[in-house]
């Protein structure tokens, strides 16, 4: 563990000019997220100068239906608190075991607030890796803060896992979404008053074709139009087993990557976080799955 957090920070340092920096520990898992420097821009699919927010004011004074009433609208999820510590999902209703991701996501909205970034992918080099669990804590832990709306979106067309883990019934089909054919609100459930979360109930055909295709870029647009989500975070496919991740990655502004201990490799990390870096902003990497983390670390006091 200690060999792939110190390459990690070697190849980063390399290539930056500097230092990486960040650490803290969770039960059965380490997350090292270090910021990156970037140049300020505005968040995707908006214009230039607009802030958060604009588009659905804009709607607004249009007459059409608010973001708050569209959101408001989305099928409610009933979630099986049960299921969700079964599933390792920890940061569902916060305490001592939620603390690491809760303190990746004060990072992540610093970073993100500052730069007027609200697009997030999470990926990792392989399956297996977790970053499906990382991005359901993540949306979790950021959907307690209440002045967030967060939406969670399965980019992950090949191995759905959403739906699964959150044991919904609905055939719901984000990729249906991305291609232009179908609206948010038939393929997305709410849990609460600031998370919702779209998924796919089973695999889709040809899922590198459809990202690499033109309909996404005006369904994400419509989409942060429509419902204006503070944050979207998109639970993305693994990077070296095809083309699909790299078919998307150009349409968020941030990315994490998520790696296992004791099996993801120094040289995997190097290579998808160079790949990540020439397409959007890598605010960090997530060591999963660490049978011994360090004990200086965490909440455990408690």
């Amino acid at each position: 563990m200690e060999k792939i957090q110190s390459a990690i920070a070697k190849a980063r340092a390399t290539r930056e000019g500097r230092n990486a920096d960040g650490l803290a520990a969770e039960p059965a898992a380490e997350a090292a997220l270090s910021s990156s420097e970037a140049p300020a821009g505005p968040p995707s699919g908006l214009p230039s100068g607009a802030r958060p927010g604009a588009a659905a004011a804009a709607a607004a004074a249009e007459g059409a239906p608010g973001s708050a009433a569209l959101w408001t609208a989305l099928p409610v999820l009933r979630i099986d608190q049960g299921l969700m510590r079964r599933n390792r999902i920890v940061a569902f209703e916060g305490g001592r075991e939620a603390a690491t991701f809760d303190v990746m996501r004060t990072r992540l909205l610093q970073q993100m607030r500052a730069n007027g970034w609200r697009r997030l992918a999470i990926t990792s080099p392989s399956p297996g890796c977790g970053k499906t669990t990382t991005s359901l804590n993540l949306a979790f832990s950021l959907a307690r803060q209440s002045d967030q709306r967060i939406l969670l979106a399965e980019v992950d067309l090949r191995r759905p896992a959403l739906a699964r883990m959150l044991g919904v019934k609905v055939h719901h089909s984000f990729a249906a979404v991305l291609e232009g054919r179908a609206d948010l609100a038939g393929h997305a459930a709410r849990h609460g008053d600031n998370l919702a979360i779209a998924s796919n109930h089973s695999p889709f055909r040809n899922p590198a074709e459809l990202l690499h295709g033109p309909s996404v870029g005006p369904a994400l647009a419509a989409i942060e139009a429509r419902y204006d989500p503070s944050v979207v975070i998109f639970d993305m496919p693994p990077m070296l087993v095809g083309d699909d991740a790299l078919a998307f990655i150009g349409h968020v502004d941030c990315a994490l990557l998520v790696a296992a201990a004791e099996t993801t490799t120094t040289d995997e990390v190097d290579t998808c976080e160079r790949d990540l870096a020439s397409h959007t902003n890598v605010l960090g990497v997530v060591l999963n799955k660490c049978r011994y983390p360090d004990r200086r670390y965490g909440y455990s006091y408690v």
